[in-house]
Formats: C-alpha cells, sequence, structure tokens
C-alpha cells in the first residue's frame, strides 16, 4: 500500500488504485510507521514525500515484489511458454506510426498473449510501471536496461511551397527569427537546435510561434495548411513531403539523427513472452525504420 501510494504520488489515489477507502489507506500506513518506529512519509499540501528511511523502505520493498511477480510468472508458466500479460511502453506517435501494427501482428501469432500498451512522450520507469520492455528515443541514459537498437529518425523542419512564396526560403537557421513557426512541443524536439556543419558545433533558434501545438499530426496539418515552418521527426511529415505537400528546409543544419532502441531491464532469466516479442518486433521495427535516419547530402 505504501508503495502504491507513492508511485501515485498521493494517499488518495493511491487508494483510488488499491480500491480502498482512503481511511483505510492511512491507518495501513499509519500501522507501517508504528511497526518500524519512524515515519516513512511526509505529507505535503501537493504530494507525498518519503523521508530517507522511507525511500530506503521503498526501495527494497519494490525489490521484493519484483521477487514475488517474477514468482508469480514462474508459476503460471511465463517461463515455459510465451503468455501472459505483456506490457509495452512508447512515445505516442511511434506508437501509432511504428509499434502498434506489429504489436496486432504480434498479438495474431501468440494467442496466449495479451498487451497492454503505455503511450508516453515522458520516458517511463520500467521499475516503476512494471512494464516489460519499451521503445526509446534519445539517448539512453540508464546503463541497466539491455538495448537493440533499431535505427534513427531524423529532426526536419518542414514548409509548405505556399509558405515558402510568402515569405521566402530561409538560407539558413536564423533566418526562421520572424519566420512563421509551428511549434510543437515535446522534450526531444523544442527548443528548435540545429548543427553548424563546419564546426559541428549545435546551438538553437528561438522566436515566437504563431500556433503551439501538442501533437505531431497537428503541427504537420497546420504546415500542410501554411500557417507556419514546423519542426517534428522526419516520419511524422513523411507522408506529407512524399505526396509533395511540405518539403525540407535547411537539410545540412540537422543535428545528428535521434537513436531509436528496444529497452528491457536486464534478467536472470527472461519470460518467454519477452522473449518472444523482442525477437519478433525488433527485426519489423528495424526494417520499418531502415529508410530514415540519413542526412542527404548536399
Amino acid at each position: 500500500m505504501l508503495v502504491s501510494s507513492v508511485e501515485e504520488g498521493s494517499l488518495s489515489a493511491g487508494a483510488r488504485k488499491l480500491r480502498i477507502p482512503v481511511a483505510t489507506l492511512t491507518r495501513n500506513v499509519n500501522d507501517l510507521e508504528a511497526l518500524v518506529g519512524t515515519k516513512l512519509l511526509v505529507r505535503t499540501t501537493r504530494r507525498l514525500e518519503l523521508t530517507d528511511v522511507g525511500m530506503d523502505y521503498v526501495a527494497s520493498a519494490k525489490q521484493i515484489l519484483e521477487q514475488v511477480e517474477e514468482q508469480e510468472r514462474r508459476a503460471a508458466g511465463e517461463f515455459l511458454a510465451p503468455r501472459g500479460e505483456l506490457v509495452v511502453t512508447t512515445p505516442v506517435q511511434v506508437a501509432r506510426l511504428r509499434v502498434l501494427p506489429v504489436i496486432n501482428q504480434f498479438l495474431a501469432q501468440y494467442p496466449e498473449i495479451k498487451i497492454r500498451l503505455m503511450q508516453s512522450d515522458s520516458n517511463v520507469d520500467l521499475v516503476d510501471a512494471r512494464a516489460d520492455v519499451a521503445v526509446r528515443l534519445g539517448r539512453l541514459r540508464d546503463s541497466s536496461l539491455v538495448a537493440t537498437r533499431l535505427g534513427s529518425l531524423r529532426v526536419v523542419v518542414v514548409a509548405s511551397q505556399d509558405l515558402l512564396d510568402r515569405h521566402g526560403a530561409p538560407m539558413e537557421p536564423e533566418d526562421l527569427v520572424g519566420f512563421p513557426w509551428v511549434v510543437f512541443e515535446s522534450p526531444n524536439l523544442f527548443p528548435w537546435r540545429f548543427r553548424n556543419p563546419d564546426t559541428e558545433q549545435v546551438f538553437t533558434v528561438t522566436n515566437e510561434p504563431r500556433l503551439i501545438v501538442s501533437s505531431p499530426d497537428a503541427a504537420v496539418d497546420a504546415a500542410i495548411d501554411g500557417i507556419g515552418a514546423t519542426l517534428v521527426l522526419e516520419h511524422d511529415a513523411h507522408a506529407a513531403v512524399q505526396a509533395g505537400k511540405l518539403q525540407h528546409l535547411l537539410p545540412q543544419f540537422e543535428v545528428e539523427p535521434i537513436p531509436v532502441h528496444l529497452v528491457h531491464i536486464s534478467r536472470t532469466i527472461m519470460p518467454m513472452k519477452l522473449r518472444a516479442f523482442i525477437d519478433f518486433a525488433a527485426p519489423k521495427l528495424r526494417e520499418m525504420l531502415a529508410e530514415f535516419g540519413r542526412i542527404p547530402s548536399l
């Protein structure tokens, strides 16, 4: 109960997750603190905060829960045959364009596996979310994860010909200052970054956007309508570029393409459902991404 409350951020949210009254959860946490003889939680007006002892306690509790979960998986036969629930986490747009079609094929081939797909543009902690595998964009920081490289995606600026006819084509990133922008707010893509091809130095360019959106689809649609240039991952704009509705700008100033990996937590013994998914999904996703990630030479 303590772990659930901490993961959800409040006693009330933890109680909702566990489907028990808040009073019951509060009483159990108080009983636990009385049992260990020290305070584990500091209740603030905004969220729960762990004391130093509480942090150690929750870390140990998570390890125990993982061991129990692994034993339950063994008992259910997940280490003997590909069966059970597989939790997959992936960025929202990557899920729609790349991962979901692969999952649909995978489920058709493995009828005893069910999948819970968690879509988030923030990197979900696999341990906290009890997720089995994730598709990650960007450089990997957690060395404890086992990673399979799938490919890479360019970060591209695109605009419609109508916009360029009205405002002129920018020749270098600084020309985008004062140019109409459509900004997709994403941790990987904002602020807009460019690379000096002579020095390799990366720099940012800022501007007052005409439109700010929370999805790449909306950014691409607005760019097609001539509202402004936008910066997205290349697969987001690929169909529009292929159809001649958008064109790439300033490719010589693009930053290094963003790597894409399939990652999972290192385990002594891997559940068969996870091994089956990695073996099935990795080559298909690698094939899907093969046409991307190459900055054209000029």
